[in-house]
């Protein structure tokens, strides 16, 4: 978990946020997208009531508004002020969309107001995530659905940290709320909850790519003093044959019912 004002320096703007998913995007070995499979195994139904936590630049709705129909209504919110104004920007306005800066952990809605809750990529930066679960827990109607995607602790920070571990780079990779743990944190609050398993991985062709997204990451790791020739040349050494290196991706999505 990150403390306060590292978590505002990180999404005050959509900036890092942007230059990760370019990676995701141009070098995934999954071509469905993650995106795109979380919308997959959303089960909404006609007239319901959705909010989405941390919806960051609102960038996975693009092009999929069609999963909510004309009489549902969707709450789009985030932490950041500056995230809330680019998903604006990327989503525009609709009649059945409604953006609003929230605290996952003082949620400003009645009890069971929600059919649906989303917290996709974001419970690991709470620092009480088991009060947020039970807020979450608090909005949603009975029978409503909790969808939360999240990163496992084998991924991308974990092969920087074996990759340059004597440049002294040391990502937290075990968070409040991963792969590993979500089960377990869910089940207290839900009767019911499912683990989905995203299978994925990076084949990355270019190492400015690569790097653009290790010093993304400059709020939450000391990367000010590296060398970016340096850090490239010890990337060069780890493309294979064909001139690619492969990283692990972990991610996936829970699934909890009242």
């Amino acid at each position: 978990m990150q403390d306060i004002q590292t978590i505002k320096k990180q999404y005050q703007t959509a900036q890092n946020l942007e230059t990760r998913v370019t990676l995701h995007a141009k070098h995934s070995t999954n071509k469905q997208g993650f995106g795109n499979w979380i919308f997959e195994n959303y089960k909404f139904h006609n007239g319901c009531k959705i909010l989405e936590l941390g919806c960051g630049t609102g960038g996975m709705w693009k092009g999929h508004l069609n999963a909510i129909g004309s009489g549902d209504l969707l709450v789009l919110s985030d932490f950041s002020s500056g995230m809330l104004e680019k998903a604006k920007q990327n989503i525009g306005e609709h009649s059945n969309v409604v953006y609003k800066q929230i605290d996952i952990k003082n949620i400003p809605y009645n009890e069971t107001e929600f059919d649906f809750v989303i917290a996709n990529m974001m419970l690991y930066h709470v620092s009480n995530v088991q009060a947020a679960i039970k807020e979450v827990r608090r909005i949603l109607k009975p029978g409503g659905v909790f969808y939360c995607a999240t990163f496992g602790e084998n991924g991308i920070n974990h092969y920087f940290n074996d990759t340059l571990v004597e440049q002294g780079v040391n990502i937290k990779t075990k968070g409040t709320f991963t792969l590993q743990n979500g089960f377990e944190i869910l089940n207290r609050e839900f009767s019911s909850v499912q683990k989905l398993d995203y299978i994925d991985s990076f084949e990355i062709t270019d190492i400015n790519d690569l790097l653009d997204y290790l010093f993304s990451l400059s709020s939450i790791v000391d990367v000010k003093d590296l060398d970016r020739k340096s850090l490239f040349n010890i990337f060069q050494q780890k493309k294979d044959d064909i001139g690619i290196i492969h990283i692990p991706k972990e991610y996936g999505m829970f699934i909890s019912k009242n």
